[in-house]
């Protein structure tokens, strides 16, 4: 069996081509080295060195085996390397869930900044709507999401990474389009709305009951997601609330108005003028090192 010393040790002679340089540079003496050697030329089958009284010398097998060594040896260091990256969370895979507006507001600066400060972490990515992606984590397919609350915060750790405002969406027709101010609750009294499912879509279907908590709009579709919300504006269907880096999306024939703040919202922690919340979430059982690092470059770059 061929041990790393072994190794080591023949890769000093090989280089030094002299014992006694070479077990000096090991910090042992020349017997010990001898039996290295020798047991090692025993474990590969053949003579690696030719010497005597004058001289040591590389056989043919000595020069191809001391080109294996060097990567034996690399490889070794390469792999200690390795796990004390991926120990200090430096390196590994994290499997990241997000939704299709929270890729809009940070996805993109995320991944440059992850890119540049942890080259060594891949990430996978995974598009799914927030429950999606809690059962992703719950079953150990995602390793960290960026969704929106509530959360059973017993099981998932949450850390907000991202406030912004919740504005209305309008048809560039619509009458609302031209008002030149923040839009209140009476003002869309009587409008067709594109409201959001209350099971799918829970978060900004609250965020919408709340707004409109003092006036009577006439909900007449109900979505999934924050696009289709948007899209269905852009057809003249209604108009639908959504957060502000919903702009993004570029959705034409629409306008982006703002909302007038009020005083419905009572969540602990919420900014009334920036209500829409990205958490970054995880399972709190199975934090490792890189989601940790991810996280603080998620909180880094949501600001």
């Amino acid at each position: 069996m061929i041990t790393l010393d072994q190794v080591r040790a023949f890769v000093a002679v090989a280089e030094e081509l002299h014992f006694g340089r070479a077990a000096e540079r090991l910090r042992m003496t020349q017997p010990p080295l001898s039996r290295q050697i020798q047991k090692l030329e025993r474990a590969v089958g053949a003579r690696l060195l030719e010497r005597d009284n004058r001289r040591v010398a590389l056989t043919g097998a000595g020069a191809a085996f001391l080109d294996e060594a060097y990567r034996m040896l690399s490889l070794v260091e390469g792999a200690g390397d390795l796990a004390r990256r991926v120990d200090a969370g430096a390196a590994g895979v994290v499997r990241l869930g997000f939704t299709a507006v929270s890729a809009i507001s940070i996805l993109g600066p995320l991944l440059r900044r992850l890119t540049a400060e942890l080259p060594d972490v891949e990430v996978v990515l995974s598009e799914r709507v927030t429950n999606a992606q809690v059962d992703g984590i719950r079953r150990g397919e995602l390793d960290l999401g960026l969704a929106r609350p509530p959360f059973d915060t017993s099981l998932l750790g949450s850390k907000v990474v991202l406030r912004e405002p919740l504005v209305a969406v309008v048809p560039e027709r619509h009458r609302l389009a031209s008002v030149d101010r923040p839009l209140t609750p009476q003002d869309l009294d009587g409008e067709s709305v594109i409201g959001y499912n209350p099971d799918q879509s829970r978060y900004f279907h609250e965020l919408s009951v709340r707004f409109f908590a003092n006036a009577h709009p006439k909900v007449d579709q109900r979505v999934h997601q924050v696009l289709t919300a948007v899209l269905l504006v852009s057809a003249e269907r209604g108009i639908a609330l959504a957060p502000a880096s919903a702009a993004s999306l570029h959705v034409g024939g629409v306008v982006h108005k703002e909302l007038a703040h009020h005083g419905g919202d009572t969540r602990v922690d919420a900014d009334p003028e920036r209500p829409v919340e990205l958490h970054a979430i995880w399972a709190r059982s199975t934090e490792s090192p890189v989601v940790r690092r991810v996280l603080e470059v998620v909180s880094a770059v949501g600001g």
